[in-house]
């Protein structure tokens, strides 16, 4: 029998932040098998997470409900629900909503161990493993 994982978005633990909330459903720490990471993504009204990079994968992020202003490198892409966009790894990119209700949205990487570096407009600032 191949083994699977199973999780339930009603269960276990979300991290919190001033800005929204992020689910995990699957990554190394769930599943040690893991290839991926997997999760939702609530983004307040009026709030924006900071900008960012993901140096070891790609992403991708499809809005489930709301509407934000996604900021991939130089470009700004507008994006509402039924929208999908694919971030390289590298990027530098961060999303603002610009709706009146919380953006909720899926969040995919292409490795099971993803890595996330904070940053500012000019220079890098730290890594951060959640």
């Amino acid at each position: 029998m191949t083994e699977a994982t199973l999780t339930d978005v009603n269960e276990g633990d979300s991290l919190q932040f001033p800005w929204g909330a992020i689910k995990w459903l699957c990554n190394d720490e769930i599943d040690s098998e893991a290839e991926m990471t997997f999760g939702l993504v609530f983004l307040n009204v009026g709030e924006s997470n900071p900008l960012h990079l993901h140096p070891n994968c790609e992403e991708l992020l499809y809005i489930l409900s709301g509407e934000c202003s996604h900021r991939l490198g130089d470009d700004t892409f507008e994006m509402r629900a039924g929208s999908m966009i694919r971030i390289p790894r590298g990027v530098k990119h961060n999303a603002v909503n610009t709706g009146w209700q919380p953006v909720t949205m899926i969040v995919c990487y292409s490795a099971a161990d993803r890595q996330t570096v904070f940053c500012d407009e000019n220079e890098t600032i730290h890594l951060d493993e959640d």
